[in-house]
């Protein structure tokens, strides 16, 4: 069986942000993330299902904090 990948909120927030600035496809490249997972949760943000946080951070600044946290996310098996 495969791994699913469990992201933190911050990440989650951040890397919607990053999508909002330079697109979801680009966005989920640049991070290593499906882009359904993030299409997704863009969804949920539109409708208010999800709270996305009051963000400050420059595209430049959330890029680098997602690409961080990427590389601690855990994994486990399903």
């Amino acid at each position: 069986m495969g791994t699913v990948k469990q992201y933190d909120e911050e990440f989650k927030k951040q890397a919607l942000k990053l999508a909002k600035e330079i697109g979801n496809k680009s966005a989920a490249e640049e991070l290593g993330i499906p882009k359904g997972t993030l299409g997704t949760r863009l969804r949920k943000a539109k409708t208010g299902k999800i709270d996305t946080g009051s963000g400050t951070r420059s595209p430049e600044e959330s890029l680098n904090l997602a690409q961080q946290q990427s590389c601690g996310v855990a994994k486990r098996k399903i």
